[in-house]
């Protein structure tokens, strides 16, 4: 496939030029014309750059990528060390922000949603879901219970928090900014990739359960959006690692 078939393939998919977001979506570095091999990842840092050259990839697409708004125009240190990685070997890079955190498939969001068995009842702010456990679960047991289908321990603050969870919002970026609209909500937790310290305060005062649960927003299986969008049946004929 050719790098700009592809390109128009996730485009397409993704409806990538309905959103105003905060960097390019699409083919940010152009590399060699024909893709095979494509190695998907969450940031395009330099170790995973680097993991593509030792594989012989042809791209590489990130949630993650570069040229974001208000970022220094400058190309030295770390930011020439990865464009240089990526033109030295001819590596397209791809890059695709808030189309992956909205889409109602592929979507991180709707990821999470699957893992935690929840019912998405509707949207508390615009990329903030909301809904509801299969079975509600002891609100001491949260953290464990998500550590159990993530594989990761959550960063927890429940101990003010509600008896019983059964209602839940999240956001799987950087939502740590909603923890007081999900309280408003009446939700019972709230789950989201990172923290602030006054998030825990907010939570604890306002009786909500607050986890860190998607480890990181940068690890897990967050890697798994930009991998499924040219796999399963939205598969481009290449192959993906």
């Amino acid at each position: 496939m050719k790098n700009s078939e592809l390109e128009s393939l996730i485009n397409e998919k993704l409806n990538s030029t309905s959103f105003s977001d905060y960097g390019p979506n699409g083919l940010q570095v152009e590399g060699r014309e024909t893709v095979q091999k494509i190695i998907t990842g969450v940031t395009a840092s330099q170790a995973l750059l680097d993991e593509a050259v030792r594989q012989n990839a042809d791209a590489v697409i990130v949630h993650h990528g570069y040229f974001w708004k208000n970022e220094s125009p400058i190309i030295r240190g770390m930011k020439r060390n990865r464009l240089k990685t990526l033109l030295a070997n001819d590596i397209n890079l791809y890059g695709y922000h808030l189309p992956l955190d909205a889409h109602p498939e592929l979507g991180n969001n709707v990821q999470l949603a699957q893992l935690l068995g929840i019912t998405v009842m509707g949207e508390i702010e615009p990329l903030v879901p909301w809904g509801e456990l299969a079975m509600p679960v002891p609100g001491l047991e949260l953290a464990s219970w998500i550590e159990a289908r993530l594989g990761r321990r959550p960063l927890w603050s429940g101990d003010t928090g509600p008896d019983t969870v059964k209602r839940v919002a999240w956001c799987t970026g950087g939502g740590q900014g909603f923890i007081d609209s999900a309280a408003r909500f009446g939700v019972d937790a709230f789950i989201t990739g990172e923290v602030s310290e006054q998030t825990i305060h907010s939570a604890r005062e306002q009786g909500a359960a607050f986890l860190r649960g998607w480890p990181s927003r940068h690890r897990a299986r967050r890697h798994s959006r930009p991998q499924r969008v040219a796999d399963g049946k939205y598969r481009s004929g290449c192959d993906l690692y």
